[in-house]
This record gives structure tokens, C-alpha cells and sequence, in this order.
């Protein structure tokens, strides 16, 4: 679990590089935030990096390498570039000991997600990887109860945006679930069984993928960029408890396998061994059923908000952010794994074997 780090910072000097859909949201909450000084944003396309520089009143460039030149103040930057380039533009800021926000995934494969966790590591600068869901106020919740996961349920279907068509749905989607999954296993990954279907493209559309951790824990996560209508949800189950919550509305619930519901299940469980009929018995009487909820601190209602208050934190004092680059590394790498089950995963049948297994 991570402190909140809504702290008294003030005036951290901040850029960043890439101001296209993400770029331009990180870019208006810097703007917004008492602990931030947004000096420079930087974009290959001129236009659209002065068009964001006069809408937040900083200074446009072209690359880093001028911005550095100009700005040799920034010492923490957001780089929201397309994946593919992450490590070719953080690695020269991480050398500088620059604390950097790279929008997840941290890399295009596991190797250079590796790479940038280790130029991080050798050159002392905090590294942070963009996966938001993890200050999602309901997972946050979640996250307080310390609920030992024994089996996990994630759903995360949306309708077809047509944008990051360059990456199948495990990437695109699922690596948020995965990231997830993994932090509340806490356990290195066993097994992976996945299937996934292609329909627009080369990449997968619509992927499924059943993951077993070392420690016994399963976790079974369903993405889909196809779906009529939204849904993001995450169930836990333990032997301490339920939670189903629901990432979208950032609510959910909670039921406990203690004090009162305790003792109604150890009398059921009593009446049952003795033969007794509790067909009249209506279950969610047994239980209490209780809101997730999490005490957020001022101003950090907006997730992607208190992310960046937890970057600059650890940019400021050389603390460990909420997602590190080890977080980020494991969360591409079981990403590449699932999508390598995918195509390992045969369909009876040359003909449909051809068409829902057609990922590269």
C-alpha cells in the first residue's frame, strides 16, 4: 500500500514530451496543481506543441535534447509518446537523473520495459509507470482492506474507439487488469492460459486469459475493444472477505468474513450438518453488505491527479512512487506472455484456427 502524497510541495519544475490525447491531459493538470511549475511541453509536431504552450502558458520545443538545453531546471517529466518510442525518449532523461512519468505500458516489449527499470535504478532517478486504475478511489478501497487474494474475476469491455489499433487488446486494455492482478497475487506468475480473436485487424480484438500465481492464487481477466456497452470490473475473493467493485462509477462492495457474518455462516453451516431444510432461508440475510470507501485526501479526487501528485512526491524526495519501473516491467511481461498463449492456444478446425488465431 502507498501513503497519500498530497503533501506541501511546492514549484516542482515539470515538462512534457509528447502533448498528443494523453500528453494534453497530463499537461492541464500540471497547470492545476499547486505543486507543479509546467515550464515546457515538447512535440515533433510544431503546431500542436505551441497550440498547447499558449493554452498553459510554458514554452514549446521540438525535442528533448532543446527543451533540456533550454529548461536545464525540469527535473521531472511526463513522457506520453507513442509506446514504441518510451525508451528511446526517457532513457536520455532517466541518464540525466531525471524523474520520469512514462504512460503505461512502460514499453512496447518486456526488454526495454527492463532497460528503463534498470537505467533508473543505475542513475538513482525515480521512474514511474501511468497505470491510473491503481488511484481509482474504489481501488483504493480495496486496496486498504489487504484482503489476501485467493481467486480474482476482471472484466474491462468497451465499444471500438479505432485508436491504438497498433496493439492488440492485451496491450491496449488488459495490461491496467494485469497490473492490477499482480500486485494483489503477490506472487510470480505460474501458468497462463489465454485465447483471444482477431476481427479487425492483425492484433487481437477480444482476449481471455486464466493465470495461475506460484502462491495458489488464480486470476481470470476478460478484455474486449468489441462490446456494446462499457464495463470495468474487478471481484476478489478470499477467505477474509468479497469485494466487487467497479472501476467506471469508482464505487463497490464489501462483505466480510467476520464478527456478525461470522457467527449467521457458523450457525448455517450447523443447521445444514444436522439435516435442517433452509429453503425458506433468503442468503443476503446471512451477510452484511457494506460501500467500499476511502477517506481521499484534498484535491486528489481525479485520478490521474493524484498520480501526479504521487510522482512528483517521489521526484521531490527520492521516494518509491506507487507503480515503480519493477511494477511496470512485470505488468508488459505478463502482457507478452498472454499474448504468446494466444497463439499457442490451437481451435479444432484449419479454417477457424485460421481466422480466431490470427495474431502476430
Amino acid at each position: 500500500m502507498w501513503m497519500s502524497s498530497n503533501t506541501q510541495d511546492t514549484g516542482t519544475a515539470v515538462a512534457v514530451v509528447g502533448v498528443g490525447r494523453m500528453g494534453r491531459h497530463h499537461a492541464r493538470t500540471y497547470k492545476q496543481m499547486p505543486g507543479a511549475d509546467l515550464k515546457a511541453v515538447v512535440d515533433f509536431d510544431p503546431e500542436r506543441a505551441r497550440a498547447v504552450a499558449d493554452e498553459y502558458g510554458c514554452q514549446a520545443y521540438g525535442s528533448v535534447q532543446a527543451m533540456l538545453e533550454a529548461r536545464p531546471e525540469v527535473s521531472a517529466v511526463t513522457v506520453a509518446v507513442p509506446t514504441q518510442y518510451h525508451r528511446a525518449t526517457a532513457e536520455p532523461l532517466l541518464k540525466r537523473g531525471i524523474a520520469c512519468m512514462i504512460e503505461k505500458p512502460l514499453a512496447a516489449t518486456a526488454s526495454d520495459a527492463q532497460a528503463l527499470a534498470d537505467c533508473a535504478a543505475e542513475h538513482n532517478a525515480v521512474l514511474q509507470v501511468g497505470h491510473t486504475e491503481r488511484f481509482n478511489p474504489a481501488f483504493r478501497a480495496a486496496e486498504a482492506l489487504n484482503f489476501n487474494a485467493r481467486f480474482m474475476q476482471v472484466e474491462r469491455v468497451s465499444p471500438m474507439t479505432f485508436r491504438s489499433l497498433d496493439v492488440g487488446v492485451v496491450m491496449d486494455m488488459m495490461i491496467h487488469d494485469l497490473d492490477i492482478v499482480l500486485m494483489l497475487a503477490n506472487s510470480p506468475i505460474k501458468s497462463v492460459v489465454a485465447t483471444g480473436v482477431a476481427v479487425l485487424g492483425e492484433h487481437e480484438d477480444i482476449a481471455n486469459a486464466r493465470i495461475t500465481f506460484e502462491n495458489g492464487c488464480v486470476a481470470n481477466i476478460t478484455a474486449s475493444r468489441l462490446a456494446l456497452n462499457t464495463e470495468r470490473r474487478l471481484r476478489v475473493f478470499s477467505e477474509s472477505g468479497y469485494i466487487n467493485l467497479n472501476y467506471q462509477t469508482r464505487d463497490g462492495i464489501v462483505i466480510h468474513t467476520d464478527g456478525e457474518n461470522r457467527e449467521a455462516l457458523a450457525k448455517v453451516r450447523e443447521q445444514v450438518a444436522q439435516g435442517v431444510d433452509l429453503s425458506d432461508l433468503d442468503y443476503l440475510d446471512l451477510v452484511q453488505v457494506k460501500k467500499l470507501t476511502f477517506d481521499l485526501p484534498p484535491g486528489e479526487e481525479d485520478q490521474l491527479t493524484a498520480e501526479q501528485n504521487n510522482f512528483l512526491h517521489a521526484a521531490k524526495h527520492g521516494s518509491r512512487p506507487a507503480v515503480d519501473g519493477a511494477a511496470g516491467f512485470a505488468a508488459v511481461d505478463a502482457a507478452e506472455r498472454v499474448v504468446r498463449a494466444i497463439k499457442e492456444h490451437t481451435w479444432e478446425g484449419i479454417e477457424g484456427s485460421a481466422l480466431l488465431n490470427g495474431v502476430d
